[in-house]
């Protein structure tokens, strides 16, 4: 046989068992089950077209339908539509995360703030500038001490600045366009910030503000120690200390068990003041010496 006809007979049997071997693989992958990928069941589940703020009453541009696992399902969300239209939103949701009832007011509650205030608590605004508003990062979610600067009225060189309410909640800062354009932890040009409070720090934030200049300080999400401070007055800048009068805390009948109060405030007392009259040719004046 010539090496021509060797050649072909070569490759002939060469074409014929991978043709033999595509065969047999085609038929083996086709008797094969349908992979997993394909065989997970979803059920529809209503998610956020785009990212929403709390407040948000939501319409169809809000949600939309989505495939979601049913061997993972989330607790308390929605199938149709309509179980989430005309609904507000108490807590922001980002864009394609399912909606849960933990998030939406409740039916005819409305939208806005309302809704987000729970039960026992109270929603306070407290008028801030860039300085007060720590530069703007005061943004809705973060957490502050309020602490108020009063003046002595009987002594107008007397000034006292304490800590009156701590670990606070920021429910709102500026507007809702303000809130919607500051990403990324952006800060809020903001002139008006509002506080989730007790009915009994509530109190105390508004005679605050009535009475003395209010300043926000920032705290960190984490640090949720209460801040116990005896207060800084005028004189304990020039070196006179503040002394501090242990309080027994008392029962708190909303929380059940006793809690810490802040001590209350005593101050050494303040230097006298004299006046002495000067006589300096034909001028006459008075000037103090402490």
């Amino acid at each position: 046989m010539s090496s021509n006809k060797r050649t072909a007979v070569v490759v002939f049997v060469a074409v014929l068992l991978a043709a033999v071997a595509t065969l047999g693989m085609y038929r083996v992958v086709s008797a094969r089950p349908a992979s997993d990928g394909s065989a997970v069941k979803t059920v529809d589940v209503v998610v956020a077209q785009h990212s929403l703020t709390l407040g948000t009453r939501l319409t169809r541009d809000d949600v939309k339908l989505a495939r979601w696992p049913a061997e993972a399902p989330v607790p308390g969300t929605f199938a149709k539509l309509d179980e989430v239209l005309d609904r507000g939103l108490i807590a922001t949701v980002e864009e394609n995360e399912p909606l849960i009832a933990a998030k939406l007011a409740p039916i005819e509650a409305g939208a806005g703030l309302p809704p987000s205030i729970p039960p026992g608590m109270r929603a306070i605004s407290v008028k801030v500038n860039e300085v007060v508003g720590v530069a703007g990062f005061v943004v809705p979610g973060t957490r502050v001490d309020v602490m108020v600067t009063l003046t002595n009225r009987q002594a107008q060189q007397e000034s006292v600045t304490r800590v009156v309410v701590s670990n606070v909640q920021v429910l709102t800062a500026g507007t809702r366009y303000d809130q919607e354009n500051a990403k990324d932890g952006k800060p809020i040009p903001s002139t008006v910030v509002t506080l989730l409070v007790s009915p009994d720090d509530g109190e105390r934030i508004a005679l605050a503000a009535s009475e003395g200049q209010v300043m926000l300080t920032l705290r960190n999400p984490l640090d949720t120690t209460q801040t116990m401070t005896l207060g800084t007055r005028t004189t304990a800048l020039l070196g006179q200390p503040t002394v501090a009068v242990p309080v027994t805390p008392r029962a708190n009948r909303a929380s059940g068990p006793a809690k810490p109060v802040q001590p209350e405030l005593v101050v050494a007392p303040a230097p006298k003041i004299y006046k002495v009259e000067a006589i300096r040719g034909a001028k006459r004046s008075e000037e103090i010496v402490r």
